[in-house]
């Protein structure tokens, strides 16, 4: 019997103390997410568009640590870890990538917090403002280190002059899981050297391993086509738009989705609050 109860004991520890449907944790998590989701639904056009601009101009930062590292090193690992540095910006300074937008807007409209016209405004507006802050960005490294001009050109080609075959598919697939995944490790916990881990975690499995990313790979294609290579705005855009697709397809089957499924019952929850 004693064993029993503190069996029960042990388990009740693991689910929290509230005597909701999940675990405590995930209850808390839940509420940050949706809550997070809804305020990105609802902010304004300039708003979302700022953000966005500001976060290409972040990444755009890793960017440079990136090359950097990868022109005095050669090592793309060691250039991956240097890239992190983008993805923490981009966390200190709250701004966001298109990327980030899978888990926490459409957790919002699965609640009811949020419209679909939302969401769409949401990803063209975080998206085009994201391109349009790498492309700034990336014109001033350009201009400022003419002695990377040659590493742009190789990693630009690496991925642009890549096949569209089952390789190119699931590099794109695990760069949209990754960057969902990292999203939904800082929306899990309030520490704030637990977020940056994760950040440096997500840039050095991202850009370290060369993950196909809508986002970070099109600023390298930005920075080779403004250094003079011989790629053309629309080789990125043919290589851009399967990429895209697909690290939406990546982060909403392999992290979304299940997240939405594992919380269910907290939706109905609040749908049935709201109405």
């Amino acid at each position: 019997m004693r064993d029993d109860h503190e069996r029960h004991a042990d388990e009740r520890r693991r689910d929290g103390d509230n005597a909701g449907p999940v675990e405590e944790e995930l209850e808390l998590e839940f509420e940050d997410v949706v809550g997070e989701g809804a305020e990105r639904l609802h902010r304004t056009l300039r708003a979302t568009l700022v953000t966005g601009f500001l976060g290409g101009v972040e990444v755009g930062v890793g960017v440079l640590a990136y090359i950097g590292v990868l022109h005095a090193t050669g090592d793309h690992l060691l250039a991956g870890l240097a890239f992190s540095v983008g993805l923490i910006a981009l966390l200190m300074a709250h701004s966001e990538l298109f990327t980030e937008n899978f888990l926490m807007p459409i957790a919002a409209l699965i609640a009811r917090e949020g419209t679909v016209i939302q969401l769409v405004r949401l990803w063209a507006g975080t998206l085009v403002a994201n391109l349009a802050g790498g492309w700034l960005i990336m014109g001033l490294i350009v201009l400022a280190f003419p002695e990377w001009h040659g590493v742009l050109d190789e990693t630009a080609h690496h991925f642009l002059d890549a096949p569209l075959d089952w390789r190119f598919v699931t590099l794109a697939l695990l760069g949209g899981a990754v960057i969902t995944l990292m999203t939904r490790m800082q929306e899990g916990t309030d520490s704030e050297p637990a977020k940056i881990v994760a950040a440096v975690a997500g840039g050095f499995l991202l850009a370290g391993f060369q993950l196909f990313h809508s986002i970070l790979d099109s600023l390298f294609a930005f920075g080779a086509i403004l250094s003079g290579a011989d790629i053309t705005y629309l080789d990125w855009l043919l290589w851009f738009l399967p990429v895209l697709g697909l690290n939406l397809l990546g982060g909403l089957l392999l992290v979304t989705v299940l997240r939405i499924v594992r919380e269910g019952e907290l939706f109905k929850l609040r749908r049935r609050n709201l109405g």
